[in-house]
């Protein structure tokens, strides 16, 4: 589950580490991976990634090297997760607009206005920055948490928050704070609960209701924020999840996903952004300067033998908007920032800034098609010096220049396609979610109801996989968006405990009536790491 990782001070670029106890000492184990500068320690399962020998890019040249902070070269910063300790100031979302050129398409008047983004996630709370008329908009609740009144869409773990804040947060005229794209609205669809957990069928049924959702009245979703991923084990032509994220980009919906959070561990990126028709986006590390020759990947940043990440974005130590009492707030005090804030790092953080840079191109150019999206941010992009494209794709993001830029030929994508037939048993990666100690594994989705890819693919592209509240032939939620909240508007909640559940099995053993409440539920899913983000996903 969580992993708490901090920065770890050096008092030299030659490694040596500050001076602590015997005792301290004995409980260390040191390494140091050859050829990448990265000294890593381990303490009682906690990885905290150091950058040793952190050369400024040979772009840099002298200015670069005199402008870039020097405490941020000799310490590094952080591994992915919640920045509880961190010792280096955070990231401003100014710091971030700044280097992605969305500060001076703000200041023409480019905000993301008009434009829907699909956040699937765990929920949004409404703290000021999210709290405007329109801002967020709730669409079913599918976590577990959703026939538990008090927690009923409302993100009780924290990611969910911190990641709306980043693409689309907005104080309002005098505020202080706002997001990459601050008048692009939120559409919020709840799947995980207050530990993160949540299984593949859960993020299948969001998906395909964003897809058959995204032209209803008011919404307008032209981006899907993804800020996760498993470790699938089946090829992305067979895998559901990258059939789900192919048929969301084939029906104009741009699909940011998170790259994942695993090094050089793994040999490919997180599914789905395998899947080589989404927009997969690894982690920079702004070293405390909005300068180009500042910048460089973040040592967690997934890394793949096979398909690279298309791009990077800001994603170590981003400062954004706090969920206070959540699941993550609670257990890393020491990433508060200001009472009102949360740091926190990981290519979830990228994906949201990359989201938030979308919906600033599609309000500038709204007739691009997602090909079109991404061929301009790729080719707009800005390499870093002496790194390798599995790193960093083809670079920085420069929204501003995509938005000036020529679309180049042949954008169009011709990958071979998904196929949706494959495992849902592949797609959770050796990850499952738990009731009672009883793990949901197979062919099967949360309410027991047996999973035929075929079936749903065919559906799914046609976008007809939800009927009002069903999916998968079991009744998930109400049929309209027509109650009112915080948010101004929410899908209507429906009652599974009873109903749906009694006679259901997973492995074997028979659900009685269970109640889907926080309390009921533990889960890793999504490798293990979860959506605790210390994988930061």
């Amino acid at each position: 589950m969580a992993r708490s990782e901090c920065a770890f001070p050096l008092t030299t670029a030659r490694g040596l580490i500050l001076p602590m106890s015997r005792r301290d000492r004995r409980q260390w184990r040191l390494r140091t991976r050859i050829g990448t500068g990265l000294l890593t320690a381990t303490l009682a399962g906690t990885v905290i990634v150091a950058n040793v020998a952190a050369a400024p890019p040979a772009t840099a040249g002298l200015l670069g090297s005199l402008l870039c902070p020097v405490v941020n070269t000799l310490t590094g910063v952080l591994g992915a997760g919640w920045d509880d300790g961190a010792n280096t100031p955070p990231t401003t979302m100014a710091q971030v607009e700044q280097a992605i050129g969305a500060s001076s398409l703000q200041a023409q008047g480019i905000t993301g206005s008009g434009i829907g983004i699909a956040i699937v996630d765990s929920g949004v709370v409404p703290v000021a920055g999210l709290t405007g008329a329109g801002k967020v908009v709730n669409g079913p609740d599918l976590s577990f948490e959703s026939q538990y009144a008090d927690g009923q869409y409302l993100d009780t773990y924290g990611h969910g928050t911190h990641m709306a804040g980043i693409a689309a947060g907005n104080d309002g005229a005098g505020g202080s704070f706002k997001g990459v794209a601050p008048g692009a609205r939120i559409v919020s669809l709840k799947v995980a609960s207050h530990d993160g957990a949540a299984d593949v069928s859960q993020v299948l049924a969001a998906i395909d209701w964003v897809v058959q959702h995204r032209n209803d009245p008011g919404m307008n979703i032209r981006v899907l924020n993804l800020s996760y991923g498993t470790a699938g084990l089946q090829s992305p032509q067979l895998d559901p999840i990258a059939f789900a994220v192919e048929n969301a980009w084939r029906h104009g919906i741009v699909t940011v996903v998170a790259g994942g959070n695993d090094g050089t561990t793994r040999g490919s990126l997180t599914d789905p952004a395998m899947d080589p028709y989404v927009l997969a986006t690894g982690a920079a590390n702004l070293n405390g300067s909005s300068l180009l020759a500042c910048a460089s990947v973040a040592p967690f940043s997934s890394r793949s033998s096979s398909r690279s990440v298309d791009v990077i974005a800001p994603g170590v130590s981003i400062q954004s908007l706090r969920d206070p009492g959540s699941a993550i707030d609670q257990a890393h005090p020491g990433a508060v920032v200001d009472t009102r804030f949360f740091r926190g790092s990981g290519t979830s953080q990228a994906a949201a800034v990359l989201s938030g840079a979308v919906a600033l191109l599609l309000q500038a150019r709204p007739t691009l098609t997602p090909d079109q999206v991404k061929a301009l941010l790729k080719t707009t992009a800005a390499p870093l010096a002496l790194l390798d494209q599995r790193a960093e794709g083809s670079g920085m993001i420069n929204v501003l220049a995509a938005a000036n830029g020529r679309v180049p030929f042949g954008a169009t994508q011709t990958w071979p396609t998904a196929t949706g037939t494959g495992s849902i048993e592949q797609a959770r990666g050796g990850s499952h979610v738990a009731l009672n100690g009883v793990e949901l594994t197979g062919e099967q989705d949360i309410m027991g109801q047996p999973w035929n890819g075929a079936t749903w693919a065919q559906d799914s592209a046609a976008a007809v996989a939800w009927t009002g509240g069903t999916w998968n032939g079991t009744d998930w939620t109400g049929a309209c968006l027509c109650a009112t909240s915080w948010s101004g508007a929410s899908w209507t909640g429906q009652s599974w405990t009873g109903q749906s559940w009694t006679g259901q099995s997973w492995t074997g053993k028979s659900w009685t009536g269970q109640s889907w409440t926080g309390q009921s539920w533990t889960g890793q899913s999504w490798t293990g790491k979860s959506w605790t983000s210390a994988a930061g996903r």
